[in-house]
């Protein structure tokens, strides 16, 4: 587990303190209770020119996310494996907090999560993705895009990047003697062979309280966030925690509870969007 700092604007303390009379409850402003996460909706093929696209609108956060593929070279220490790239860039018009430029340490975090729960568990067959191996390989990059920033970044990324990576095709190609490889973009193949499927549910401490996908305002009272990857045999795969404060045993516990139970929310969401189990 690893700690990144994050940035959020200073929030008066009475404003926390009416929130924690509304939790004391079991009850927020958006009328949910705390554990159960805001309503979901995900759509894919919303990019024509990608291999697999995705838009995910959890509440009023929208995250997309875009899968391109082409033809390059491996990494020397894995010849026989594919190559895969995650990046995240946060769209200034999604939200005050955001500013134009390079991506910053919170848009590199979330890229991070991302591509670490994809990576940890396999969740592409890398080794599907060798088409001479030590030669060329298929890259694959994914980009994530936020385009309205209502809290809860990674559930949201997580959900967009799988279903984008179900809707990728790959292009068809031709091979010749030189070795040189030409695409044909208007012709697409398989799918990527995906071995796991991964979501993530992140769970925020308010005071004494554990709530489960927490909104903008919720984030910016949290004493502290934490993130858990879960994949579809409902085994922990990855875990960020954010924020300066701890959490003891049994808020850990509490909170991977709670996660688990989430998890089952987005699978489902997940599941009749791409048109298959996944479980």
């Amino acid at each position: 587990m690893s700690m990144t700092p994050y940035r959020l604007p200073v929030i008066p303390s009475i404003k926390k303190e009416t929130y924690l009379s509304i939790y004391s409850k079991g009850l927020r402003l958006d009328k949910r209770d705390l554990i159960t996460p805001r309503r979901v909706s995900i759509e894919t093929g919303v990019i024509e020119k990608a291999e697999g696209s995705a838009l995910v609108r959890l509440g009023n956060t929208q995250v997309m996310a875009g899968v391109k593929v082409d033809v390059g070279s491996p990494f020397r220490d894995t010849p026989d494996q594919g190559v895969l790239t995650v990046h995240a860039e946060f769209v200034p018009l999604a939200s005050p907090i955001f500013e134009p430029g390079p991506p910053d340490e919170n848009a590199v975090e979330l890229a991070r999560v991302i591509d670490r729960s994809l990576r940890e568990v396999g969740v592409i067959d890398l080794k599907s993705l060798a088409i001479r191996p030590g030669d060329k390989v298929w890259i694959v990059w994914i980009d994530i895009y936020v385009l309205d920033h209502d809290g809860n970044l990674f559930d949201a990324s997580m959900l967009a990047t799988m279903a984008a990576l179900y809707d990728t095709r790959l292009p068809d190609y031709e091979e010749y003697e030189t070795g040189e490889i030409e695409l044909i973009r208007d012709r697409r193949t398989d799918g990527l062979k995906i071995n796991h499927t991964v979501v993530t549910v992140t769970t925020a401490k308010i005071g004494d309280f554990i709530i489960v996908d927490p909104n903008f305002d919720e984030e910016s009272i949290a004493d502290t966030r934490l993130v858990v990857a879960v994949d579809e045999a409902k085994r922990i795969v990855g875990a960020q925690k954010t924020g300066d404060h701890g959490l003891t045993r049994e808020e850990l516990s509490r909170a991977i509870d709670v996660s688990m139970k989430a998890a089952e929310v987005y699978f489902n969401a997940l599941e009749e969007a791409i048109g298959r189990r996944v479980r």
